[in-house]
């Protein structure tokens, strides 16, 4: 019997990584939806929020689970929540690639995982072992080099005001995202499905102002790549990404976040051409570094 549970719990975490792994993948092409789009940041969000909400309440009909949408206030209030949270960190994000740089916005951004670090360690108790934490920072300083971070574009604007107001907005939305991830794991009555898709309604209402003030996109091909940024990126990736992190404890879902930037930075330069460097080649060969140190040790855990 104890051999049957040890190979359920060896499969669930199996499904959990594979889950982030396609959820960060899926992600990572997200960049190319929002250029070819064209859109300022909110309205973007917005379209995302509401092309996403429509897209999962369509599978959830076709696939009988618009049930689960309803919940319990406990599970709603979690729901919303983390809507609210997300959107914030959205918005802060996207305000401080204006104000730095999509590099330096993208590596002061993904200090978040540290923090789910330290909330797992502080608040349940997980294991913070020295090679965890030390993959965790290998994997922040391949995703330094790898977004270009130590350009010399990145420090001409060390001492400028706006520079460091964008810092702080994205130091603001790393703490908005990590306390989203924290929701998502604790609500354990709320299924992937229903977080997702209250998420998407809560940007939706929230921001339905903006497009109403500021005019809607000429009808065309920005619909389109509004629509998938909407369908994909928003319905299907976070369904994917919150089933993934359900099955997984906190250090562990803090590295596999590491996925999503370095898909975008290698599909940036599938895409567009925008070719990596020697320092941010070595950067994606960091994090893989560090992502494969994680999982070796895991697996010595589990074989032990």
């Amino acid at each position: 019997m104890e051999a049957v549970h040890a190979l359920r719990r060896r499969s669930t975490t199996g499904r959990g990584h594979a889950l982030m792994v396609a959820g960060g993948l899926l992600l990572g092409t997200l960049g190319v939806f929002v250029e070819r789009a064209g859109q300022d940041p909110l309205t973007t969000v917005w379209f995302r929020c509401a092309f996403g909400a429509l897209a999962l309440l369509g599978w959830g009909a076709v696939t009988g689970r618009l049930h689960e949408l309803k919940l319990a206030p406990a599970g709603l209030a979690a729901a919303l929540g983390a809507g609210g949270l997300m959107i914030a960190n959205w918005a802060l994000f996207f305000a401080a690639i204006e104000r730095t740089s999509i590099g330096v916005a993208t590596v002061v951004f993904h200090v978040q995982p540290l923090w789910l670090l330290l909330a797992g360690a502080w608040w349940r108790s997980e294991p913070l072992s020295p090679r965890r934490l030390g993959a965790a920072l290998l994997a922040l300083a391949g995703l330094a080099a790898a977004s270009g971070l130590f350009d010399g574009d990145a420090h001409s604007a060390a001492h400028d005001v706006r520079y460091w107001s964008g810092v702080a907005m994205c130091l603001g939305g790393s703490l908005a995202y990590a306390a989203v991830t924290l929701i998502a794991q604790g609500a354990r009555t709320v299924g992937s499905f229903a977080l997702a898709w209250w998420q998407c309604v809560v940007g939706a209402l929230l921001l339905a102002w903006w497009p109403l003030l500021h005019g809607w996109p000429v009808f065309g091909a920005a619909w389109g790549w509004l629509a998938g940024l909407g369908v994909l990126h928003t319905g299907l990736a976070y369904v994917v990404l919150y089933a993934g992190i359900a099955r997984l404890p906190a250090g562990r879902v803090a590295l596999l976040q590491f996925v999503y930037p370095a898909a975008a930075v290698l599909i940036d330069a599938l895409a567009y051409g925008r070719a990596l460097g020697g320092v941010q080649a070595l950067g994606v060969l960091l994090m893989g570094v560090a992502l494969a140190s994680l999982a070796r040790g895991d697996a010595a855990r589990r074989s032990g």
